[in-house]
């Protein structure tokens, strides 16, 4: 048996409609909320899956692979697909304290460090604050000028706690949250 990807009641025999671009699987009372797609049931596996279908439905699309992913006993190897974001650096979660050092380091006022980087006094005020996340372009700006690394790669002790873990259950709340006071 398989859930409707609408509203979550088991079906034996699940339609695929498509609702404002996303392919869904649902039961037959769920089919009214959009238009039946007349494919056959492989042809319809490959197209969901797929990457290169188009940019408007992929956010849709993402939705609706995850658990009609757990559904079908059908699919060829057990490997977990990779995307776009397992090739993307994580920003550090002090990235804000890590801009502010190294412009006083180099002995820069905020407005100074701007003019430097062709950007606004206020984007560089907001991003020493962490008010804001750089852009890709100004964190790699902002890299280059000063001197630093932006990426998390460096302070990954703090996932290495947890990977370790505590079998006694030790750990509170206030043990690893850290305030933005």
């Amino acid at each position: 048996m398989v859930q409707c990807e609408m509203c979550g009641a088991e079906t034996s025999s699940p339609k695929t409609i498509k609702v404002e671009g996303a392919k869904l699987d649902v039961c037959s009372d769920c089919t009214d909320f959009g238009t039946e797609v007349k494919d056959t049931s492989s042809s319809s596996a490959s197209t969901k899956y797929s990457t290169g279908s188009g940019s408007s439905s992929s956010s849709g699309g993402g939705q609706s692979t995850g658990s009609s992913a757990s559904s079908s006993s059908s699919g060829g190897s057990s490997q977990r697909r990779s995307d776009m974001f397992d090739d993307m650096d994580e920003l550090a979660t002090d990235y804000d304290e890590r801009v502010r050092n190294a412009r006083e380091d180099k002995g820069l006022s905020q407005s100074d460090l701007a003019n430097e980087l062709n950007e606004k006094a206020s984007l560089v005020r907001k991003i020493e604050r962490g008010d804001t996340l750089p852009s890709d372009q100004v964190q790699t700006k902002l890299e280059d000028f000063l001197e630093i690394n932006l990426n998390a790669e460096g302070s990954s002790s703090e996932d290495s706690e947890w990977s370790g873990g505590s079998s006694t259950g030790s750990y509170t709340l206030g043990d690893v949250v850290k305030r933005k006071d």
